[in-house]
């Protein structure tokens, strides 16, 4: 089976010279690349490297997006490469999170083509893992800023308000490799590497070895799959001791919080912060997992379904073995599987006055002994999806089903 390799980055030329050298490790490897500047146009500039061969296409697409161009071009062909060559480098564009591409490499079904049944790309490759290249000068800069990527100039994207921080704290985090480039990753960035990545092996671009194509990695390597809201928030047992400023904190709890309180909390969980990510529980809405994710200045939470405990039997035969496994060990006599779970990692922030924050967000003994019907009643500035810095909230009873938004997808 065709081996697939997802590659990302915002360092071009330490990106260029990481396919350079994936070049020099498999001559015959063939680099899949889509440029999106001009997706506004509905363009798209297509290069396909294979040997002496660079071929580049100007595509025009019926709509211009990110979600258009992987279904109308990235799968049908990588269903073409597949079976033709061993190997095949998928190099995102600068502007894009592996997570959400692997997502759809997974999950988005298409017409493979020559009488094959309809399939996923991930039917049709072995996706090997996730290649992240970084610049240890500036990377953690960007990861703990607020600037948005259109005034960073990194992205023209309609409606793209992402910061540059989630790109560079989403790229990173998701990487089964990481390539440094601007040399080897010291001090406080390769403590806050060592916690967002423990598993990914560091390595420099000119001298990297088959690790490049994913070879050789952790047995709990991602390996292209993306998480679940109810996985474990640690992966691959990063160090929880202080390193050079950086450290940990794991905040979990058994009663819900007050919705405006953990508003007027959340600064603490921006400034300092690299990446804050977990299950939230509000008080005003007992039934609603909330999922929370921060990178650097940018906060949001979505809503991500929905506590087993007084779930029907549909929703506890989908819920899976882990989820469920997970909930019967932690059951709670009067919450059921609710609970907080976040986990902050912090590199200039005192980890325990977050915890303090966080603690004093909680519903107190009198406010517990008030009663649901009360806790409806508390004011709640969040609605179903929460930016910070905040945006208009949509209503807080409108349709549940809205999650967290993946990029691309409309």
């Amino acid at each position: 089976m065709t081996e697939l390799v997802v590659l990302c980055g915002t360092v071009r030329d330490g990106v260029e010279r990481t396919i350079g050298r994936m070049r020099e490790l498999d001559p015959g490897v063939v680099v899949l690349h889509h440029e999106l500047h001009d997706l506004g146009r509905g363009r798209v500039h297509r290069r396909l490297r294979r040997g002496a061969d660079d071929e580049r296409t100007v595509l025009e697409l019926a709509h211009g997006c990110v979600s258009c161009t992987i279904r109308e071009d990235v799968l049908p062909t990588l269903a073409a490469l597949t079976g033709t060559v061993d190997r095949v480098v998928l190099h995102l564009d600068p502007r894009l999170e592996p997570e959400p591409v692997c997502w759809a490499l997974g999950a988005v079904l298409f017409e493979p083509g020559d009488g094959r049944a309809a399939c996923t790309a991930a039917d049709l490759v072995d996706l090997r893992g996730v290649v992240a290249v970084l610049d240890t000068d500036t990377w953690l800069d960007d990861a703990t800023g607020d600037a948005t990527l259109p005034e960073r100039g990194l992205s023209t994207l309609p409606d793209d308000e992402r910061t540059v921080a989630q790109l560079a704290v989403g790229q990173a985090e998701f990487a089964d490799v990481v390539v440094t480039a601007g040399g080897p990753a010291t001090g406080r960035t390769a403590a806050v590497l060592d916690r967002l990545a423990p598993t990914a092996p560091r390595l420099t671009a000119d001298t990297a070895d088959h690790r490049l194509f994913c070879d050789g990695l952790a047995p709990d390597a991602r390996r292209g799959v993306p998480g679940g809201v109810h996985d474990p928030l640690l992966r691959g047992t990063p160090p929880l001791e202080e390193s050079g400023g950086v450290r940990t904190l794991l905040f979990s709890e058994r009663r819900p919080f007050h919705p405006d309180r953990l508003h007027d909390a959340i600064d603490t969980l921006l400034d300092g912060v690299v990446r804050t990510r977990g299950r939230v529980w509000l008080a005003t809405r007992p039934d609603a997992v909330l999922w929370l994710e921060s990178a650097g200045g940018g906060l949001r939470i979505g809503h991500a379904g929905d506590w087993l405990d007084g779930a029907d039997e549909q929703a506890w035969a989908e819920a899976g073995d882990q989820r469920r496994a997970m909930a019967a060990l932690s059951w709670h006599p009067r919450w059921g599987d609710r609970a907080q779970d976040l986990v902050v990692l912090c590199h200039e922030a005192d980890p325990d006055d977050v915890d303090a924050a966080l603690r004093l967000a909680l519903l107190t003994d009198a406010e517990i002994a008030a009663g649901e019907a009360a806790w409806a009643e508390l004011p709640d500035p969040f609605g179903w999806a929460h930016d910070e810095p905040c945006a208009d909230p949509e209503p807080a009873r409108s349709d549940p089903t809205t999650g967290t938004d993946r990029e691309g997808e409309h």
